[in-house]
């Protein structure tokens, strides 16, 4: 029972977290437009926003891979 509490509180720490900072977690990737684009999703406190980056697999132009973390467009705090 106490693994399962501590599992919430922690969950909940990481969505407070996700809430105030404004960054989202990838969640899923996949190519398109004929392998020059590059569609992630990212789970935010708030919703699934997805992000278009350009791609090629070397990263000279472009990204080679969808980063982990991304700074949502809306933020719930902004320190001041």
């Amino acid at each position: 029972m106490r693994i399962v509490i501590r599992t919430i509180i922690v969950i909940a720490l990481l969505w407070i977290g996700l809430l105030l900072s404004g960054y989202g977690v990838l969640i899923g990737s996949h190519e398109n437009a004929a392998g020059m684009g590059l569609q992630c999703k990212y789970l935010t406190a708030r919703n699934v926003t997805t992000a278009q980056f350009v791609h090629t697999s070397s990263g000279i132009i472009g990204l080679s891979d969808c980063p982990v973390l991304r700074k949502s467009d809306e933020v719930i705090d902004t320190g001041n």
